[in-house]
């Protein structure tokens, strides 16, 4: 295992690491297995258990027990990992006896490829018997992290098979479990670095009526693990003082406008509201009367089709809903309803209000968990479900709806198509990558890396990413070298474009208040508004002559602020106006052609088939009026026609009403 040892001390001074911030009072010990020393107190005890070192004995964790996982010696032999179990589990029994019951972990990572040795009694299935019993006795637990690669020698295939048998077995027998990984980004996730307690959000009745109530317990799935939090400290203190707290207190005062030295004391202070243009003072008896206040409850609003419920609507943490361990009639139910659920398609629609006092109800869906494990009794998942207020409509034009033009062709649609098999993070052949139970996150394991440097060396610098947590931030390189030609088929085939950048502004946009003078169909963008977009340091607000179409799209594609859309409508419908009849003998023609298809294709995109429709009217009906009906015959040869309904949903055209409208014009008038 030496090639994944760096992962292994990676993932061993981690552990530490976060235990010095979140739980420094814990103790912890290394043992090696494999070593070409022995050196444990059952060799010179009761013999055996050769080839086991104890690199660290059990103590309270420090800045030197990370160095020392940070330099782990290398091995020579064959490792017996059941021996180095059992140095352990005896480290621990001696240390704590028969206390700390549920709190004595023993964490093995191997990979499994060495032989284990026979008892000297029994059998090996034996052996793992009583060193479960012991385990469960004393209150321990066991995590085994195998490590095992994707490609294994035949000779060692036969001692694979033997020991994963093996370590399968502890989790029949008592509290253990046992997880395989293949790369060294799933090893760095595959030990809880933090181990964090379980606690219930709620206890109570699941009340599906009046008459019918569950007992369950409620706790999180899933919540977002946080920096730790960063505390003010003050050196003012003498370095001899050592009961010095460090501790700076912040203290808040509030004067008056009209004098500054005047203190506003807490009595004469109230909370005001936005209201329009004005400010409404609310108090807090005022405030405290307005608010909502539920009785703590979980209540059953109905069931629904499984299906109604959008995966996109989910909110916030994922909770899990279980029966009261000492209840087993709420156990049977809960089994019951969930299995019957899960047989129909269902899911329940609950109120929830996990404590008293609490000033918000949530609504959410109830989802059935059915355990496919024997001793894991069966459960519910619930996801928060989104009132009316939260849900955000963003309109969008659908494919569908394009012309044939702006979709791909087959050789397009085939180049994407095996772009995404190429990046594809679960291929049949491998492990699946980026496995959230198996995936740290980036930036909380730089951030202990860091915080665990600057504990020895204050002036450190911040030190590039670790190649292995840049796995997770980055496309794999060597993945991307093996599949250059389908990186190459796919620009080859689709024109890509540089993404220009938006200079990101320093005010917020606000709205004109109600009554404004300057309300009209065309509103101008005041310089106090503006965002400038920058493309290869020109600035571009306005469409040009150089070059209108390019000029259009930027602006089309500006989301600082809804009124450049129109702003780009109006003054490309100008431009093309302003061709045409500057036009000598319909020199000016395919310039406004070019300007036209793009005024077309930008109004499709952003759902604004009427201006293009109406401006396609106003256009024939001036050049009929002004003697340029050959712009109108130039239009009807090039193929262009009014916006459809089926490129357009809000558009008003149907399909035949669009391809016969030039051809309609082609008949002079009498």
């Amino acid at each position: 295992m030496h090639h994944l040892l760096p992962e292994v001390e990676k993932i061993c001074s981690m552990i530490v690491q976060k235990k010095l911030v979140y739980s420094k009072y814990d103790e912890v010990g290394v043992v090696l297995f494999g070593t070409e020393e022995t050196e444990n107190e059952l060799t010179m005890e009761v013999g055996g258990y050769e080839h086991v070192v104890v690199l660290q004995n059990i103590k309270v964790v420090d800045g030197d027990l990370v160095e020392t996982l940070k330099k782990i010696p290398r091995g020579t032999l064959p490792g017996d990992f059941l021996d180095a179990i059992v140095v352990g589990m005896d480290m621990l029994i001696k240390k704590y006896s028969s206390t700390n019951k549920g709190k004595k972990r023993l964490c093995l990572i191997t990979n499994g490829l060495s032989p284990i040795k026979d008892p000297y009694e029994g059998s090996k299935e034996d052996q793992v018997n009583a060193i479960a019993q012991q385990m469960t006795s004393h209150g321990m637990k066991l995590e085994s992290v195998v490590v095992r690669e994707s490609v294994v020698l035949d000779e060692n295939v036969s001692v694979m098979e033997e020991n994963d048998r093996i370590l399968n077995l502890f989790p029949k027998r008592t509290c253990a479990k046992m997880v395989f990984v293949e790369s060294s980004t799933s090893l760095l996730g595959a030990l809880k670095t933090r181990s964090i307690s379980p606690v219930t959000i709620f206890r109570g009745d699941l009340e599906i009526s009046p008459k019918l109530k569950i007992k369950v317990w409620v706790y999180k799935k899933t919540s977002e693990e946080k920096f730790p939090t960063l505390k003010k400290y003050s050196d003012k203190a003498p370095s001899t003082d050592k009961f010095a707290s460090h501790e700076v207190k912040v203290d808040f005062e509030y004067k008056s406008v009209e004098d500054a030295n005047k203190v506003v004391p807490p009595e004469q202070r109230i909370k005001g509201y936005q209201y329009g243009p004005q400010v409404v003072p609310i108090s807090a008896d005022e405030w405290d009367a307005v608010k909502f206040k539920p009785e703590k409850s979980v209540k059953v609003l109905g069931f629904t089709d499984s299906s109604n419920i959008m995966r996109h609507h989910y909110m916030k943490d994922v909770n899990i809903f279980i029966a009261d361990p000492g209840d087993q009639n709420a156990i049977l139910a809960v089994s019951a309803l969930a299995r019957a659920m899960k047989e129909m398609h269902k899911v329940a629609i609950l109120r929830c209000v996990w404590r008293q006092g609490q000033g918000n109800v949530v609504v959410g869906a109830l989802t059935p968990n059915v355990s496919d494990n024997d001793h894991v009794p069966d459960s519910f998942y619930f996801n928060v479900l989104p009132f009316a207020e939260d849900v955000r409509e963003f309109q969008f034009p659908s494919f569908s709806n394009l012309p044939a033009s702006l979709l791909p062709d087959e050789e397009q649609q085939e180049a994407a198509d095996n772009f995404v098999k190429m990046l594809d993070l679960a291929p049949s052949d491998k492990e699946e990558m980026l496995q959230p139970d198996f995936t740290p996150n980036p930036v909380l394991e730089r951030f202990y890396n860091y915080l665990e440097l600057k504990s020895k060396h204050p002036d450190a610098a911040v030190p590039p990413l670790d190649k292995t947590l840049k796995r997770i931030t980055e496309p794999d390189p060597e993945l991307l070298a093996k599949k250059k030609s389908a990186i190459d088929s796919l620009l080859r085939h689709f024109e890509v474009k540089q993404n220009p950048k938006l200079k990101k502004s320093m005010k917020r946009m606000r709205e004109k208040p109600s009554g404004s003078d300057e309300e009209d169909n065309y509103r101008r963008i005041t310089s106090k508004n503006k965002v400038d977009l920058i493309e290869n340091g020109v600035k571009v607000e306005k469409i040009g002559d150089l070059t209108p179409v390019q000029d259009f799209e930027l602006m089309m594609s500006r989301r600082d602020n809804p009124e450049w859309i129109n702003r780009a409508i109006t003054e490309m419908k100008n431009k093309i106006h302003d061709l045409i009849e500057d036009s000598i003998e319909g020199d000016n023609y395919p310039k406004a052609l070019d300007l036209l298809v793009a005024l077309r294709k930008g109004c499709i995109l952003e759902q604004e088939p009427k201006q293009f429709n109406d401006f396609l009217h106003q256009l024939c009906k001036f050049c009929l009026e002004h003697d340029l009906r050959s712009f109108c015959d130039f239009l009807a040869s090039k193929g262009i026609t009014l916006i459809s309904k089926t490129e357009a949903v809000d558009s008003d055209v149907t399909e035949e009403e669009a391809r016969n409208y030039l051809v309609k014009r082609e008949a002079k008038p009498e």
